[in-house]
């Protein structure tokens, strides 16, 4: 969410009252991320989000708007696309995709304890069962495909080392991947992205999900293990913290139970999300692209988490009692 593409207030202006919002305000460029360009913007009829989209296509971009669209319809408090007169969802500015969304209320909560985690928990398996008849295909760009590709591109800026991890990492995933275990693994639209800075509280209550411009159809046990590696953990270490995980996974399965295999594969898709993470800020960080405000993530970060993870795997605990420590690494 950095600035890439800078966007005047009267090319704004226009975009918004071509979409029936009224007059703008205010506009504020978003420092974090590093994928599109976003800004803040306040009309007379309210707060919104204004995205040009620096990578995805005018092709691509449907899946993602349609499927908050129709998470919205089905109460997962999402923001919402805005229309113009024809329908349309999907808009350009400056030449490039763009998008005006609602604004979530609240703020993020960066320091979550466990009843926070279990919040996140419970909405992800609303959003994954909200979701199951969204008809819209979109692999996940970021995948194993993906990894195969880039791999070979990061690796002449690694230590042996390193690149004997991801090596080595690639290979146990392409195997994973390979398995028929996999292959029967509940799947279906993703956010694949759901860290903490995507998620909005309203003062104790979750409010929102935001930015799906990383969604796509996969398996949800992924989901499952990208907000584990991020909701529940220490930041400044990458240790699980199991009693939080714990309490995430419990209110997950409450609402979509788990099967057998996901819960088999969980330690596994836990090395997957840390690998999907550390490959591509490994590329963000070395192949980095111009823009205002840009703020590339330390890639150090997801080493330590993929290491730690093949160290000492987490399994949750069905029906073990609150704050319990599940088994693996606490």
């Amino acid at each position: 969410m950095a600035v890439f593409t800078e966007v005047t207030r009267d090319e704004a202006a226009a975009l918004l009252t071509q979409l029936g919002l009224g007059t703008l305000q205010s506009m504020q460029g978003i420092h974090s991320g590093i994928e599109n360009t976003n800004y803040f913007v306040h009309t007379d009829r309210g707060d919104y989000v204004l995205t040009l989209f620096e990578r995805l296509s005018f092709e691509q971009l449907p899946f993602y708007l349609n499927l908050m669209g129709h998470l919205a319809s089905h109460g997962i408090p999402v923001p919402a696309p805005q229309a113009n007169a024809q329908g349309e969802v999907l808009h350009t500015l400056k030449g490039k995709p763009a998008a005006v969304v609602t604004r979530l209320k609240g703020r993020n909560q960066l320091s979550p304890q466990a009843a926070d985690c279990a919040q996140v928990g419970e909405m992800l398996a609303r959003m994954h069962l909200a979701g199951q008849d969204y008809p819209g295909q979109q692999p996940n760009l970021r995948g194993l495909a993906w990894w195969v590709e880039t791999v070979p591109v990061v690796k002449p800026f690694l230590t042996p080392t390193q690149a004997e991890l991801i090596d080595t990492e690639l290979a146990f995933q392409q195997a994973l991947a390979a398995s028929s275990d996999f292959q029967s693994l509940p799947h279906g639209p993703i956010h694949a992205d759901l860290f903490r800075d995507n998620v909005m509280f309203d003062g104790p209550t979750l409010s929102g999900f935001f930015d799906f411009y990383f969604a796509g159809c996969d398996t949800f046990g992924f989901d499952i293990a990208v907000c584990l590696n991020d909701w529940c953990i220490d930041l400044a270490t990458g240790t699980l913290d199991a009693a939080r995980a714990q309490a995430f996974v419990a209110a997950y399965d409450a609402v979509r139970p788990l099967t057998d295999t996901e819960l088999r594969l969980l330690p596994a898709l836990l090395r997957s999300a840390a690998m999907r993470f550390w490959l591509s800020r490994l590329w963000d960080f070395h192949l980095p692209r111009d823009a205002a405000m840009l703020q590339p993530h330390d890639p150090a970060h997801f080493e330590r988490v993929l290491t730690l993870r093949r160290q000492r795997p987490w399994s949750y605990q069905r029906g073990a009692q609150p704050g319990t420590q599940g088994s693996g690494q606490a």
